[in-house]
Formats: structure tokens, sequence, C-alpha cells
């Protein structure tokens, strides 16, 4: 069902009906507010209008706190402030900053998001108190429901837990597990508790492990035996035990206390017909089966023993709920710090209107709890009373039909996935999503890398059936949300993002920082506010947090996107600023050669990078994967350098084309584009503990 031609795709792909928009949750909310279309949303939510009251950034994040009933222990005195700071620049001077680079957004307030997200909706007298809130299912096919009534009082568990070995606010606690359910039940134990969570990728391995561990200086951590993944267990708490170690070695002290979650030994239990003694065996006797220490506690011997009763702490509106971390392209991970009432507020109003939440929706994005889309997808979910799906394994075991039968069977409403896993899908064939029946699905949603058109059409007509749009967001874990998001009452084109996401104020800039966004030229993506959202600094200091994002220009917020907005108002994106290949004094971005790649039919995925060039300074390097049953020819290279060379010129036309059967990917199924570069350039790789398939580096290496 691909397009006749890339023509094709320059126009409205998708059109809701006017009864879709009228049932929409942001439709609902412009008619309360008198606000008439897109635009005008938009305008209200960012720009304060003279004349009108019920406009501009604080008049909507002020408002969004009663229309989604967030519950708030103290009302805040204001909906936010504006905090001098003077901070030490990376030259050695110290600059003075007092506009929106450090906000706190509603002071005086006290709430705790865990509360807004659990415990209020477990409370006797509410209607949702035995729905179910999680639906999980692992990778050998086990399924498990958990109500909110169970994740209230688990959660609870896990609060009193942290209490007993000494955990107080403000203190760290990691969460390295498998994705299990339990993971929402720490989660919120740690927010009720008024601990800072610190999700790490269950696919890390220990160095990368053990620098957020050190980094965070956690004294508590959580984690499990292993998980499953393609049908072989996946051995967990090893690489913990060395991190640990690793990250005591770095800082001097550190974990204290190892909860242990069973999953394989659980798994194995419940389907081994032995004597249950075995089992029972091999839990009292640890070592027979896993390293321990006197640290180490099992899950159930560490929580079942608790209270299920416990107060969620009320906490001010700018504590801290979690450190997550973002590698970036060079040095240290960075630590970014959210709030309780930011992370809580950007991701209920996202979900509620982005992805207009109804009260029967069944969840789906796949990520890992150390990824930020994982926190996002519990908090925006559950504080509004919804159920999410959670799935252990990988997309496609023990067939590529795995997330279409899991959609089936559990009806789910909402799909979120990576373009890049729906472009190796797509490589599998259509004949997979034979047999299932997906008309469950209202809506479909993507993060993390631009799309190709291609592969975003059969998203839309073989997943969505041609009638679910595609919520394509943009933001990050700095911001714990997007800043790019489409509306579900737009028209959308392939690949687009919509526009602005309510409430954030972004501009597309030249060099100089001036806005072009109304000139259709591409340019760099910033925000020109803060949103309650934003990070409140970095973990260890506000010196890079500044160097980071606010530095190259004046109270602009950098985010390193190349950005577009067309004449039709639909922006979209082009992949990293900071990864321009600047060929002959040109600069274009990896996703365009990438995206003209995937314009010949022969490729199905690509990987552009940047190389010295004696001539040039850069030039373009290509990997291709085929589309199946294509023979790997030195016409077809050439063909594909064509392509390439007439869409973005002959400057940019490849200097090699070479083809892999694979590209190197993390669990969550984004391309190691860095990685590829630095094989082909004979660089250091770093860290690669993330990397689900470790042989597809080889061929890189192979290949060149």
């Amino acid at each position: 069902m691909a397009p006749e031609s890339l023509e094709e795709l320059d126009r409205v792909v998708h059109e809701p009906t006017r009864a879709f928009v009228e049932s929409t949750n942001v439709w609902q909310f412009m008619q309360t507010y008198g606000i008439e279309d897109y635009e005008e949303l938009i305008r209200r939510t960012t720009t304060d209008i003279d004349g009108v009251p019920e406009s501009g950034v604080d008049w909507f994040w002020d408002e969004l706190v009663d229309y989604l009933h967030v519950e708030f222990f103290e009302d805040y005195d204001a909906v936010r402030e504006t905090e001098t700071r003077s901070v030490e620049t990376a030259s050695g001077e110290r600059e003075t900053f007092d506009g929106p680079q450090f906000t706190n957004w509603y002071p005086g307030g006290e709430l705790n998001a865990a509360h807004n997200a659990v415990s209020r909706h477990a409370a006797p007298d509410t209607d949702v108190r035995n729905q179910v809130a999680l639906i999980w299912e692992g990778e050998p096919g086990d399924v498990r429901q958990v109500t909110y009534h169970d994740l209230h009082e688990e959660s609870n568990r896990v609060a009193n837990y942290l209490e007993s070995v000494g955990v107080e606010t403000g203190d760290t606690v990691g969460l390295y597990m498998p994705m299990v359910p339990e993971v929402a039940s720490i989660f919120y134990g740690c927010l009720k508790a008024g601990a800072i969570v610190v999700p790490i990728f269950s696919g890390f391995g220990v160095d990368a492990t053990a620098t957020r561990l050190a980094d965070a200086d956690c004294s508590v951590l959580f984690t499990g035996d292993g998980f499953y993944r393609r049908g072989s267990t996946v051995e967990l708490k090893e690489v913990a035990d060395e991190a640990i170690e690793q990250a005591r070695e770095r800082v001097g002290d550190g974990v204290e206390h190892t909860v242990v979650y069973d999953r394989i030994s659980e798994a194995r239990c419940a389907s081994d017909t032995r004597a249950e003694s075995d089992a029972s065996r091999e839990r009292d006797d640890p070592a027979a089966s896993l390293a321990w220490t006197d640290r180490d506690e099992w899950w159930n011997e560490a929580i079942a023993s608790q209270s299920d009763s416990y107060e969620a702490k009320s906490l001010p509106s700018d504590q801290e709920s979690m450190l997550l971390y973002s590698s970036g392209t060079t040095g240290e991970p960075k630590g970014i710090v959210h709030t309780h009432a930011g992370a809580l507020v950007q991701a209920a109003k996202e979900i509620y209107f982005g992805f207009d939440h109804k009260p029967g929706d069944r969840f789906f994005w796949v990520s890992d709890i150390g990824w930020m889309m994982g926190p996002w997808t519990l908090l925006g979910n559950h504080a509004l009373g919804g159920a999410i799906f959670m799935y252990e394994g990988a997309p496609d075991y023990p067939d590529p039909d795995r997330f279409w039968a899991m959609i089936d069977r559990h009806d789910l409403t909402v799909f979120g996935v990576s373009p890049t896993a729906i472009r190796a899908l797509r490589k599998q064939g259509e004949e997979w999503l034979e047999g299932h029946d997906l008309s469950s699905l209202r809506l479909l949603g993507s993060t993390g890398e631009p799309w190709d058109p291609e592969s975003w059409q059969w998203f839309y007509d073989n997943v969505g059936n041609g009638n679910c749009p595609i919520i394509n967001i943009s933001g990050g874990t700095e911001i714990m949300g997007c800043f790019l998001m489409p509306m579900p009452i737009q028209e959308l084109k392939p690949c687009t993002l919509g526009g602005p996401g309510l409430g954030m104020d972004i501009d597309i800039v030249d060099e100089d920082g001036d806005s072009i966004a109304d000139t259709g030229e591409r340019g760099y993506l910033v925000a020109r506010d803060s949103c309650p959202s934003m990070s409140k600094s970095l973990w260890r200091g506000d010196e890079r947090y500044v160097e980071e994002y606010w530095s190259r220009w004046a109270d602009l917020w950098n985010h390193g996107d190349w950005a577009q907005k067309g004449e039709d108002g639909l922006w979209f994106l082009h992949g990293r600023a900071d990864d321009a290949l600047n060929v002959a004094g040109r600069k274009v971005g990896p996703a365009e050669v990438e995206g003209a790649a995937m314009d010949h039919p022969a490729v199905n995925q690509a990987a552009a990078v940047g190389v010295p060039d004696d001539t040039t300074g850069t030039a373009v390097v290509l990997y291709a994967v085929l589309e199946p049953a294509t023979e790997p020819t030195d016409d077809l290279r050439d063909s594909i350098t064509w392509t390439v060379g007439e869409e973005l010129g002959k400057p940019f036309r490849p200097r090699e084309v070479l083809f892999v059967d694979a590209f190197p990917k993390t669990q969550s199924g984004k391309i190691l584009r860095r990685a590829i570069g630095a094989v082909y350039r004979g660089e250091d790789l770093g860290d690669m503990s993330s990397i689900e398939n470790p042989a597809a580096l080889e061929a890189i290496e192979d290949a060149r």
C-alpha cells in the first residue's frame, strides 16, 4: 500500500470527520473558552493578548490545574516566579540570569504526583478503585492485570519499605528493573515517600549503570534477577552487582540496599511441574542461583511484609520527583531534574488533549521505564484514571506480528512506537498483519526521530486502517514532554508534527536568534519561555544546564533540532542540528539524506554519517538496509547515489553506499548513528551497553 510517488505525499492524508473533531477533549476545551480554531488555540495558550484576560502561558497553566482536576494539598500563591541566579559560565565568568532559565512553577503549593496518579483513584468512594490501571504481558505470554486498588496498596508497601531503611525526602532511589508491573509500584512508592526516582534503562551494561548510580548517589536499588528477550533470559542482577561495586569505587559509598524481583525464577516456577519445594529451596538459598550479599533481599521478603497503608507526603510543587539521564552526543550523561508538579501536569495535559484520553482507553507506548516515555506514560494516563499496557519483550518475538497480536488480544486503543520500529516491521511484510483485528485503535503515536514518508503512510494505512491520526510528537527528557505535537482535530500530512503543544511557546530562529518560522525556512527549534516540566536544572549544578540549553542566544532555550513550518502551518523536523553534515560549506541534516535515500524503492532503512574528506571537508557515507529480496549490486549503489543527488543536490551525493542487513539499535528501537559513524572513522565507540544487537556493529565494520 505504498504511495505511487513522493509528490502524492505532499498533500493532506488524514482529515478528521466533523463528528470526530467535536468528540475530542481539545474541541471541548475550545468551546469552553470561546476559541474558534487551532491557530487561535495555540495563540491563546502561549501569548498574552491585549484585551483577552484568558490568554497567555500563565493563564493556561493556571487554568489547566482545575480543568484536569489536579489536586493540591496546599494552594499555590502564584502560577510561577522567576528566580534571579548567578552562574559561573564555561568561560569562567559569572553571569546573572533573571529570565526563563530558572522558573519556579506553582510556588507555595504542595501536592504529590503519586497521590494524583494512584491514591485518590483508589479511595473507597471512587468509580475507578477496582478498574484496571495496568495490563501486562510477558514475552513468554503470561498476562497480569493490576487495579488501582492493587497499585495503591503495593506502592504503599514500597513507601513503607523505603522509610524502614532510612530513605528520606530528597534521597535518590535507583530503578533498574525488567518491564514488569512492579515498576509502577516502585515508581509511585518512591514518589509517595518523597524519594527521587532514578529510572535506569534495563538494557544498560555495567559502565552505563554504574555512572548513573554514582552520579545520583543512590542508597537503594530495585532490580530483578533478569527478564526475557527473544526467547532467552537476560541476567540483570549480575550487571547490577558489578555496577554497584564500580560506582562504589568512584564515589566511596553507594547502594546499601538492593531489592531483587524474581522475574525469571517466578516465571519458571509458574510453568514448572516440579515440586513446589524445589522453588522454595531456590528462594531460601539465593546463592544457589545468584550471587548474594548482605544488602540483597528478595522482593517478596522486603515488600510483602510491609503495611499497605501509607499517607502520601505533601511536598512543595518544585520538590524533585525524578532524575532522568540523557546521554547526549558527547560527555557524561546529563542528570535532568524534574518536579512533582511539572512532570504531573505536563504528562496529563499531553495525554488528555494530544492523545484525546477517554475513560475506556488502553494506552500502549513501546518504551522501557528507563526512558522518559516510561514515566510519561504512567503519570499521564494514571493522573486521568486511565489504563496502560506494558510489554516485556522484543517486538518481533516469536514472530513479527507480536505487536499486532497484542493490540488485538487486549483491545488496545492507543499505540505509540518509534519510526525505526515501524520501518523494521514494514520490512517483514503486510502479511503479518493479516488475521489481526486492529479496529480497537483510535490513535497512533510516534516519537524519537524523523519519519520517512513511505513508512509513515504504511503505518497510517496498515496499522491505523486509514483513519487513525498519527500523533507524532517531539520534545525530550529535558522537558518531560513535547514541544511539538499534533492535536487530533488537525488535518495531517505525512511526517508532520502538527504544531506547538498547548502552552509551549516555541519558535524557529536563524543563526542570530531571529524568528524565521513564518518564512518557511529551516532553522533552529527554540523555546521562548519556560513550562512547568522544563528541567529544574541539572543534577550536578547550573553551569552545564546553562551551557547546554541557554548559552547560544539570550533567553532562548536551544533544543538542538532543525525545524520548519510550512505555508499551511504544519511543522516538520529534520533531525539534530548538532549532527549537521557540513559538505563544502553547505549544511544538511543526516535525516534529510536518509529520507532521500529511502525514496529509492530498494531502500528500507538508511543511516547517513559524515566522514573527513580532503576536497569537501566532510563527505557523506550512506549505509542502507534493502527491501526483502533485493540484491546488493554496484548498479544499485549508483542508483541510490543518483537518487540522493537528484533530491538534495550533487554536493550531498554519498561518497560511498554500503549495504548491511541491520543497524545497531537500542532496545527502544533507536538507530545508534553515532556508533555507525565512529566505526567507519575508526574512533572509540565509548559505552555501547545500551545496544540491542551487538553483531550489527561487526557487520558495519565488515561493510566498510
